[in-house]
């Protein structure tokens, strides 16, 4: 199937440096929030307990902050979850909180301190994270990103070229920054689940930067005439009803899912929706037009030839 009857004619790598400014200057507005700002840590990663309850009518959530705080619990985080009759509380962790029991029994108490006014109030879920488990989880999620990158760089090192291998880097890690950044920026919950979906990103944009550089490798070896500018432009036209239509299918189910999964995969959902848009692009005007920078030329992916054996015997 393809979108454009004929190839297309995009001119990609004449406007890359102005596009690649802008890339620059998204990720730094990502990194800088992410440095001052931070991210907004589920439970998961921050430890302590999970409440969600449901009421019968909709709930007055500054009513029930003011009510936890004068039961002993000013720190706990109220929100809606859903609907509005139905509301999430998160509460930081507690001393004590290394007795596996102490999640069940903090929990009791927080739905005691509810029903004092609305006995009607029901706990339909409790989950409970301790403070180790979560500085544990933020360590690995760290390193299980660092790790795919690094995985990235030799693979794509050994199938193509070093210039090939820092674009598929940059724009894997574009990727993944922008993402991060605005969860940072909107204040978005961050837990395993958006992880999941980072990590997720990593596979979908490299697949799809690969598929370019393999045909950028084809045209550098087929064809002799024409600039690098000229050949990457026209591998990325070949590609481009490829990437589009792909791009455009597995949005569409990510958009399903932000509408009609629910708030469990409300995180999941909106990381691989941002993420695949920022793929698609960054395949082109990050992993390319990096490559492009960098001057690579036909000689970089020649095959090698085997040098014939001299026979020197008499």
């Amino acid at each position: 199937m393809e979108l454009f009857k004929k190839v297309s004619r995009f001119r990609f790598m004449h406007y890359a440096r102005f596009i690649s400014g802008l890339s620059i200057v998204l990720t730094a507005i990502s990194i800088g929030s992410l440095a001052v700002r931070g991210l907004n840590f589920g439970i998961d990663f921050t430890g302590g307990l999970l409440l969600e309850v449901g009421f019968e009518r909709p709930a007055d959530l500054s009513a029930l902050r003011q009510q936890l705080g004068d039961g002993g619990y000013p720190d706990a985080q109220v929100q809606n979850f859903g609907t509005a009759k139905d509301v999430l509380i998160r509460l930081p962790p507690q001393e004590g909180d290394a007795d596996p029991s102490a999640g069940g029994k903090l929990g009791q108490q927080v739905l005691a301190v509810l029903q004092a006014a609305d006995p009607q109030v029901v706990l339909r879920r409790v989950e409970f994270v301790g403070p180790q488990v979560g500085e544990d989880l933020t360590t690995q999620g760290i390193l299980s990103v660092l790790a795919a990158l690094v995985l990235i760089l030799i693979y794509v090192m050994f199938r193509f070229q070093w210039k090939f291998a820092l674009g598929a880097v940059a724009s894997t890690a574009h990727d993944a920054i922008v993402t991060a950044g605005i969860f940072s920026i909107f204040w978005i919950p961050f837990d395993l689940t958006v992880v999941a979906a980072i990590l997720a990103l990593v596979g979908y944009s490299l697949n799809d930067t690969v598929v370019v550089f393999d045909r950028i490798r084809d045209n550098f070896r087929s064809t002799r005439r024409g600039t690098p500018e000229e050949v990457i432009d026209r591998s990325i036209n070949e590609t481009l009803s490829r990437t589009l239509i792909t791009s455009g299918v597995t949005l569409l189910v990510v958009v399903a899912l932000l509408i009609f999964g629910g708030e469990t995969l409300h995180g999941f959902s909106t990381a691989l929706a941002f993420g695949i848009t920022f793929g698609t692009y960054s395949s082109i005007y990050v992993a390319t037009a990096l490559a492009y920078f960098l001057k690579v030329s036909p000689a970089d992916l020649m095959p090698v030839k085997k040098q014939e054996q001299v026979d020197d015997l008499p």
